[in-house]
């Protein structure tokens, strides 16, 4: 998977019923946009221009911001009315400010807020109101080649062909952005249908060269050059079923040897079109909800929660790993979903009043209302169900995976990507129920939904390892394969020295991937089109 290129955010800023700060005209106000470091510090990012005599200014120049799903970016909004020449602002008078996170503003799309004054109290019955849109070109090329008559480089049987693509770069560089699958002993393959961004294959730029080079492949390396063309986007784009474009292959130096040489073979590409694609905050800001669910393990591998060596002891401050993994992915998922009321499991414990073992009980207990209100509920609910269960086991992840799968089911009839389902799994790691798990996970790989499985403790954790696709394809207990890598599995020992904000960078950079490879796969439209 290549490095995601980074997500770009546009912010408009307007705002009304400023404070009046000048005396016989009104303020002349200009926006500042500071940002938070991970600790406490802001900095400023950009000022918009100073808008003369004007208490419901409409500011022209747009902030620029980078957007990383998986951080909590912390912005700052201040509003100034300026009546000097320096660029300072503490000599300027401070009209009110609002802060936010970039997630709130862009799970919103449009975000009118109230201005506050440096006490926390109202700016006068000024407000702030930014608009956001990502800066992109989500046009994507799909193409499907064959070829014929191409020379045979092998002395035992015939070529093994495959394509490469390449770009000029601005100082006539070529970079390869493609390469096709080999097709084994064939001198007229046809190749799988492929689709790249547009500007990976010429810039978005449909003059632009683009080298296309056919090779024999060798298992040791040693590749051959059957021939190559060069074409542009715009040629390639004539293509259709009833008349391909057709590409004689040249080998230079075949050609310099051979007097009557032709060609090495045609290229024909067969069909070329341009799409658009929807990106995760198209989704976002076309109205999808991240539905973050807990399911928390309360086995008696964790050992005693009154006993300071157990996983569930509560240190003198009131936290442990559970809580601390909770807060982090919490806090990042909370800002996409509107009513912020978050399901809160656990399994492996004897529940009261029976004392019966359940791998599905709300921490709550109340199972027609197992929602916790934010984050927060379900800290607060996890430490009031401490003392009452009794820890037992085994450590089945079925149920819980199960009963989320029923939700994105269910969520599935709407046709449009309206609902996505997070699953976090804090475990102790010692996995009782893995076929069943295995099952119920490919079964979730065809629904809205991601799982995420955070390991806390010293543990051997191979079967999370097992369950994470990474290093190929996860199979249910019949051989079922997963129909897409859902599972994200991290140890929660590899973040104990980093910053809070690092456990969540792990688990959820993978998340939007996902949910686009989702709703794109099922061709699931964002629910309101955020380009209308």
């Amino acid at each position: 998977m290549a490095a995601q290129c980074v997500t770009k955010v546009e912010l408009t800023i307007a705002c009304t019923n400023l404070l009046d700060k000048d005396v016989g005209s009104k303020s002349d106000p200009l926006c500042v946009l500071l940002q938070n470091t991970s600790g406490q510090q802001w900095y400023e990012v950009d000022r918009t221009e100073r808008v003369k005599n004007s208490l419901n200014p409409k500011f022209s120049k747009k902030f620029l911001i980078d957007y990383y799903f998986e951080l909590v970016q912390k912005l700052k909004f201040g509003i100034y009315d300026i009546d000097n020449k320096t660029y300072d602002l503490s000599d300027d008078d401070f009209l009110g400010e609002l802060e936010c996170t970039l997630g709130q503003i862009v799970s919103s799309r449009t975000l009118t807020k109230p201005l506050v004054l440096k006490n926390g109290k109202p700016a006068g019955r000024g407000s702030i109101t930014i608009t956001a849109e990502e800066v992109k070109d989500n046009r994507v090329v799909v193409l499907e080649l064959e070829a014929r008559k191409l020379d045979n480089k092998d002395f035992f049987g015939k070529s093994d062909p495959y394509l490469e693509f390449h770009k000029q770069t601005g100082d006539g560089n070529w970079v390869m952005v493609h390469r096709t699958e080999v097709i084994k002993n064939n001198l007229n393959p046809v190749w799988r249908p492929f689709k790249i961004s547009l500007n990976s294959l010429c810039y978005s730029d449909m003059d632009k060269s683009i080298k296309v080079e056919c090779y024999d492949y060798d298992s040791d390396g040693s590749h051959d050059l059957i021939g190559s063309f060069q074409t542009t986007l715009s040629k390639l784009k004539e293509a259709s079923r009833s008349s391909p474009v057709e590409f004689e292959c040249i080998n230079e130096k075949k050609r310099q040897k051979k007097k009557n040489y032709k060609n090495s073979g045609i290229v024909s590409v067969k069909h070329c079109e341009i799409i658009v694609e929807c990106t995760f905050l198209d989704y976002i800001m076309g109205g999808c909800q991240l539905n973050f669910t807990v399911g928390i393990d309360f086995t008696g591998s964790n050992g005693d929660p009154r006993s300071p060596d157990s996983l569930h002891y509560l240190s003198p401050n009131g936290v442990n790993e559970y809580l601390t993994a909770i807060w982090s992915v919490g806090m990042v998922i909370q800002d996409y979903d509107t009513d912020k009321m978050f399901p809160a499991f656990g399994f492996g414990a004897q529940i009261p009043p029976s004392f019966q073992v359940s791998h599905e009980f709300p921490i709550n207990f109340n199972p027609s209302n197992p929602f916790c209100n934010g984050i927060q509920g379900i800290v607060d609910a996890y430490r009031a169900c401490l003392p009452q269960v009794k820890l037992y086991g085994p450590t089945n992840f079925s149920p819980i995976i199960n009963h989320v799968a029923r939700f994105a089911a269910a969520a599935t009839q709407q046709q449009t990507a309206s609902q996505y389902f997070i699953l976090l799994i804090i475990t102790d790691g010692v996995i009782t129920d893995l076929d069943q798990t295995r099952t119920a996970i490919v079964n979730a790989s065809k629904l809205p939904m991601s799982i995420i499985i955070v390991g806390v403790g010293g543990a051997d954790f191979d079967a999370m390892e097992f369950l994470d696709g990474d290093d190929g394809v996860l199979r249910s207990s019949s051989g079922e394969p997963a129909v897409r890598d859902i599972v994200q599995f991290v140890p929660f020992r590899k973040f104990q020295n980093s910053p809070r904000e690092a456990l969540a960078q792990c688990v959820l950079a993978e998340v939007p991937q996902q949910v686009v490879n989702y709703f794109s796969t099922y061709k699931l439209q964002p629910p309101k089109n955020p380009a209308a």
